[in-house]
């Protein structure tokens, strides 16, 4: 004869199976997030943020920089602008070096 789950039994049940449906819509979610990022970074990769054109690398003194085909603008990735900074100092310290 079959036995009748107690109370607490019905309890526990109702709570592993909240907790399992939890943690399925949360893995869910984040596969969700996790595909829209990935199409936000295929539709606006390497595009121009000011134009939609493509950006194409370009050689600036031995810096590989970033410039749109289409408006030409200049997009420097990080650390990028300290470096041409840096090259641009040099050369001003050598020019104003001559007056001193």
């Amino acid at each position: 004869m079959p036995v009748k789950p107690s109370k607490l039994e019905e309890e526990y049940i109702a709570k592993e199976e909240l907790e399992r449906k939890k943690k399925l819509a949360a893995e869910n979610q984040k596969k969700m997030l996790e595909e829209e990022r990935a199409k936000l970074k295929d539709l606006h990769f390497m595009h121009c943020p000011k134009c939609g054109m493509k950006i194409v690398e370009i050689d600036y003194k031995n810096i590989r920089i970033d410039q749109c085909s289409g408006c030409g603008g200049v997009w420097l990735d990080k650390g990028e602008l300290e470096q041409v900074s840096a090259m641009e100092k040099k050369g001003l310290e050598k020019f104003f070096g001559i007056f001193k």
